[in-house]
């Protein structure tokens, strides 16, 4: 129900009281002129009003791209009873509509095995990758692609209509534009799952035997590349019950074109009208940090080719690449040249990556790191993460698939193909031994609470404010791409702050807003996540670039790094050797 608003007769004395909180840091913001956005909250909508749904299910996969499609497809033809709630809508969310090119391996047509296959990807990923995920992916590959061609998918460069194809025929309940905040646990084990309707006024409460989180990757809201709905919700709200996450340290290192740069559909030329296609074996070490090392040395905007192909600004030192992986091109790059990167099959013939080509600024992609290196750890090859019942695929699980650089193009969708299938038909045979949790009243009363804080709020920080603040803390080229001990303790400082009082006083006056408020508290955790692993790892290697330790440590860096909370509620932090399993 709508509520008239009215004018906020809030006392002088009262006002006063709760500026008082805040007065130091406002004080200093306005001193140097930073624009202020702290204010009364004047909600638009009767909060107490709001209806609650309950929702009962065997398995829960959250999101709705690629790895979500095939979660819910397989856990239903596993026998579980699956409901799908998605922040977005079916197909079109996340960066799923932006990937065009599918890796398929068929053994029978590539001039290398299988083993071979996995030997080279970690030989480019420095011994960063996972050889279980990295196998699996391949493996399974040509199948999910298969199935892919029977739903219709490369007959148009929008999704929705194939991923609908065996949602609808299995009559899998698909919830949009749905905002999961919370996971839910219960005697160590998942049992559910809380968020808000942003269309209908209701806090919702799935109660379900196994959660899957296909929620993606996430960024900082940048400009220029097409993750700003993306904020590692899943990763976050898995943290916060407990999970294991990993893979903060690294960097996707994707540009933007100098030329309107914060332009996603400019920058991405005419991927948005391109129908997918598949991609066969090519394995790189592409898209880490050495543009990004380029810049630092010489400026930026630069002008070159694709990652690799010897059109770069030539500099002393920088990030290292095995030298079986340097790319040459005979010609001067350009946008419609046909070198640089292998195109999708049956799709155009591109040349550069998005926005490589020309004069191109970076920072496009921050907060990202590669795809499938960070999020949830898995304790074995069935998506599975620390807690029971929960699981993850995609960009939500830090599966070290590709390791910690792009190697192989088209994998990322494959990956999330595959990694989806699996964890559906593990959720659902997980679920078969589990009876049903009903979450208490207790419990549902104290997340309504926490969900709907901000429009309670009576005055507070705009979300929108916060993250521009985060923004110019974390974006900037030599902070989380090009980085030393004492500017990542400086703007940890700075986090830190924005962790124990912005994010605690964000305020919203409707549902978008609120929306909002809880993906800009998910940004300031990744961020904190993001610095502290970058200073623990004093190393460089693959896309994680440390100036004050520019060499590989192989003595005492050949591990993951995984990030927990500890029982005082610290964020704590651990050593996982690769290609092992977490004790």
């Amino acid at each position: 129900m709508k509520k008239t608003p009215t004018k906020n007769n809030i006392s002088r004395r009262k006002f006063i009281s709760l500026a008082g909180g805040a007065a130091a840091s406002l004080a200093a913001m306005s001193a140097i002129g930073m624009p202020l956005d702290w204010a009364l909250n004047n909600p638009e909508i009767d909060v107490d009003s709001l209806n609650i749904d309950k929702i009962n299910t065997d398995v829960l996969v959250i999101g709705s791209g690629m790895a979500g499609l095939f979660a819910a497809v397989k856990a239903h033809d596993a026998g579980a009873k699956v409901h799908m709630v998605s922040k977005g809508r079916l197909g079109a969310s996340g960066q799923t509509p932006f990937a065009k090119g599918i890796f398929a391996f068929d053994p029978e047509k590539e001039n290398l095995t299988l083993d071979e296959f996995v030997a080279k990807v970690s030989k480019s990923s420095l011994g960063t990758n996972n050889n279980a995920y990295t196998r699996q992916m391949a493996k399974h590959s040509l199948a999910r692609v298969n199935e892919l061609k029977e739903w219709g998918f490369f007959n148009s460069a929008i999704y929705n209509k194939s991923f609908s194809k065996p949602i609808e025929e299995r009559k899998i309940p698909v919830h949009e534009r749905i905002v999961i905040t919370h996971l839910i646990k219960e005697n160590n084990k998942i049992v559910g799952a809380a968020g808000f309707s942003v269309d209908k006024e209701k806090v919702l409460f799935y109660e379900a035997k196994s959660v899957i989180l296909c929620t993606g990757a996430g960024g900082f809201k940048p400009n220029g590349f097409p993750i700003c709905d993306l904020t590692h919700d899943g990763t976050v709200m898995a943290y916060n019950i407990g999970a294991k996450v990993t893979g903060k340290e690294w960097n996707d290192g994707h540009p933007g074109k100098a030329e309107n740069s914060a332009a996603c559909y400019n920058g991405w030329g005419n991927m948005f009208e391109q129908k997918p296609g598949t991609t066969g074996v090519e394995i790189r070490h592409d898209l880490g940090v050495d543009m990004n090392y380029v810049a630092y040395k010489n400026g930026s905007p630069l002008k070159m080719g694709p990652p690799g192909s010897g059109q770069q600004t030539n500099v002393s030192g920088g990030p290292y690449k095995p030298s079986e992986f340097e790319r040459k091109q005979s010609g001067p790059p350009g946008e419609d040249g046909k070198e640089g990167r292998r195109p999708p099959k049956g799709g155009k013939e591109g040349g550069a990556p998005p926005g490589m080509g020309g004069s191109i600024v970076g920072g496009s992609s921050a907060g990202m790191a590669i795809h499938k290196s960070e999020g949830l750890v898995p304790i074995n090859d069935q998506c599975e993460s620390t807690i029971p019942g929960l699981y993850a695929a995609g960009d939500a699980l830090g599966s070290y698939m590709a390791g910690a650089i792009y190697t192989q193009i088209g994998s990322s969708l494959a990956g999330s193909a595959v990694q989806g299938g699996v964890a559906g038909e593990a959720a659902a045979n997980y679920s078969k031994n589990i009876e049903t949790t009903h979450i208490s009243t207790s419990k549902i009363n104290e997340i309504q609470e926490e969900i709907l804080a901000p429009l309670k709020r009576e005055a507070g920080y705009s979300p929108a404010w916060v993250t521009q603040t985060l923004q110019g803390i974390m974006i900037p080229n030599f902070i989380i791409y090009i980085k030393k001990e004492n500017l990542l303790k400086a703007a940890l400082a700075y986090v830190e702050e924005l962790r124990d009082h912005h994010a605690p006083m964000l305020r919203a006056s409707n549902l978008h807003e609120l929306r909002l408020a809880h993906e800009t508290k998910n940004m300031i955790v990744s961020a904190e996540m993001k610095l502290k692993a970058s200073i623990m790892r004093t190393e460089s290697r693959c896309s994680h670039y440390r100036l004050d330790y520019p060499e590989i440590d192989n003595e005492n860096w050949q591990a993951w790094i995984n990030i927990f909370k500890g029982a005082d509620e610290t964020m704590q932090f651990e050593k996982q050797p690769f290609n092992t399993w977490p004790v």
